[in-house]
């Protein structure tokens, strides 16, 4: 073999092994993907699709929506929030934005903030329910930021829980004019026109054609209603005069005038009585008249009409009237109550665990409702027979200790007033130190007669609700855990347990400020307090119970400004 013929047979056999590598490498790479290939289509074959969440539905953005939106597992559910308004507010602070102690959006967090820290997204439209379809599980919506296809702005939202936190209205008791001429404090919105309000009064009675009697008119600022509201709003509008007015409007310090009416025979009825002697006392130093026993039975565009348990009827002029005397059901409740067979009640009735007893999967909670608490007497023949369970006739103390936490749960009245008669166990209750007692059924009804007094309707309170907005958002989120393994107490009237232990709600006191720096507060444990060191727990606890750290500071700056500037006066 010559050279030529050595080096090209060579140069062939390298080129054959150049190209056959890349020939298998590309083979080996198309064999691996598909295998690949096959392998993933093979994995979603075989895959599993997530099942599909329930659709939970929450009308409002109140103290009880918020509460249940803040606790809701959002994994679970798909969850949509439905609101006329698009944030939260902190209800309680009201009296302050009326007169510029605290400015209107300190105390708003908006909504879509509170929920996007949630793990899986929250979907919240901003429109009005006004049919709530509880056969066909959707609810009929408004909005008045934009319009549908229709061009009418409606539309419907299905559900598959629907939880119910609307709210309530102002009550008028359907007194002539009070729609017309008074002011409201139950909305951020309603807290504005008051706040202009009181400085529109003061520039109408600095012009020059006024005399002193129609200046004193126009400086009579009327608060019908001697509840906590009302209360605070009066001390709240005294400083405002005598701490920042007098020094604006030196020449009118002197014919302010500020009313306080009342229907019972005192205000703060629902406060331990030295807090209503209190407050009324301080009242009287400060100026403040406050009229008991009389009621409001018209308001026309210049007088204030009221009748006192006398019939003696008396005509007050004004230059301003806030309206501030009890809530009612909104109209989408009441026509609520009428398809599901509560026409008749005055507010919407939920069972224990926060439910429609008319409807499976609607709740509701906050002040749109109220809890109707079983009675013991009631169910007395069914729990005698549930505790009897040798079928004797009679019970034993064993077998009164087997049910009696389950009675306790389900009937939280015979805990309250065992408590009230300072019973220490059921020996107290039924009269006996014995142990080997027997009781008859009549013995057993005898023991437990007065325990229903104890049953009381809950405030419509702020605390009240977002207690029961937490609560609901708990059991949502245990569900399918509690219906597989229930943590409740004995049915009475049906076999097994409850799904759930009932709400109960735990009291953490209550305040009233009074002005001038002072407040009283009335705390568990039947302690009392109040004068300047209860005003400053005052701000520690409605500082720390803010939404969030934006709105805290916020309102603590204000504070802060308010006592080294004042209050501003600006009619914006």
């Amino acid at each position: 073999m010559g050279f030529s013929t050595f080096f090209v047979d060579k140069a062939s056999r390298a080129f054959r092994r150049e190209s056959f590598f890349p020939r298998l490498v590309l083979v080996l790479s198309a064999a691996s993907s598909g295998g690949l290939v096959a392998y993933a289509d093979s994995k979603q074959e075989n895959a599993v699709e997530p099942p599909e969440k329930k659709k939970l539905v929450v009308l409002g953005t109140g103290w009880a929506g918020t509460s249940l939106l803040k606790n809701i597992d959002t994994s679970l559910y798909d969850v949509k929030v439905i609101s006329p308004r698009n944030y939260f507010a902190f209800t309680p602070l009201l009296p302050s934005v009326t007169c510029g102690t605290v400015e209107a959006r300190s105390i708003v967090e908006p909504i879509r903030k509170i929920v996007k820290r949630k793990t899986d997204p929250v979907k919240f439209l901003e429109a009005e329910c006004f049919k709530i379809d509880s056969v066909g599980k959707k609810i009929h919506c408004r909005s008045d930021v934009g319009t549908s296809l229709n061009g009418t702005g409606e539309f419907e939202v299905d559900y598959d829980y629907l939880v119910i936190a609307v709210g309530a209205t102002v009550n008028t008791f359907n007194t002539p004019g009070v729609a017309e001429n008074c002011h409201f404090l139950k909305e951020i919105e309603d807290a504005l026109k008051i706040r202009r309000s009181v400085t529109k009064c003061f520039e109408r009675a600095s012009l020059p054609y006024l005399d002193e009697e129609e200046k004193r008119k126009h400086l009579h600022f009327v608060i019908v209603g001697g509840g906590p509201t009302g209360v605070e709003f009066a001390a709240e509008l005294h400083d405002f005069v005598t701490e920042d007015i007098a020094d604006l409007y030196p020449h009118l310090a002197d014919l302010v005038s500020i009313s306080v009416i009342q229907s019972a025979e005192h205000i703060l009825t629902m406060f331990d009585k030295r807090i209503t002697t209190f407050a009324e006392e301080k009242f009287q130093r400060d100026g403040i008249e406050v009229r008991t026993g009389y009621r409001v039975v018209k308001v026309s565009d210049k007088d204030v009409t009221m009748k006192s348990h006398s019939m003696e009827e008396v005509s007050v002029p004004y230059g301003m009237v806030v309206w501030s005397t009890g809530i009612a059901s909104r109209p989408v409740i009441r026509d609520f109550m009428n398809e599901i067979g509560q026409g008749k009640r005055r507010v919407l009735e939920t069972n224990e665990w926060l439910r429609v007893p008319q409807c499976d999967t609607v709740y509701a909670i906050g002040d749109c409702a109220t809890i109707s608490q079983r009675k013991i007497m009631e169910d007395l023949a069914e729990i005698f027979k549930i505790a009897d369970k040798d079928n004797s006739g009679t019970l034993t103390l064993d077998e009164i200790q087997d049910v009696i936490e389950d009675i306790y749960v389900k009937y939280p009245q015979l805990e309250l007033y065992m408590k009230s008669k300072h019973m220490m166990d059921f020996h107290d209750l039924i009269k006996d130190e014995k142990d080997d007692f027997e009781l008859s059924i009549e013995d057993f009804k005898n023991a437990l007669a007065e325990v229903d007094s104890q049953v009381k309707s809950l405030p419509a309170t702020a605390q009240v609700a977002a207690q029961q907005g937490e609560y609901l958002a708990q059991c949502l989120n245990k569900m399918k855990e509690c219906h597989e393994h229930p943590e409740g107490p004995l049915r009475i009237t049906k076999s097994g347990r409850h799904f759930f232990r009932p709400f109960r709600y735990k009291h953490f006191g209550q305040f009233a400020p009074l002005g001038g720096e002072q407040a009283a507060a009335e705390l568990p444990g039947d302690w009392v307090s109040f004068g300047h060191s209860t005003q400053w727990l005052w701000y520690s606890v409605y500082a720390s119970k803010q939404v969030s750290w934006r709105t805290r500071y916020l309102v603590l700056s204000d504070w802060t400004r308010r006592f080294i500037f004042g209050r501003d006066s600006s009619g914006i």
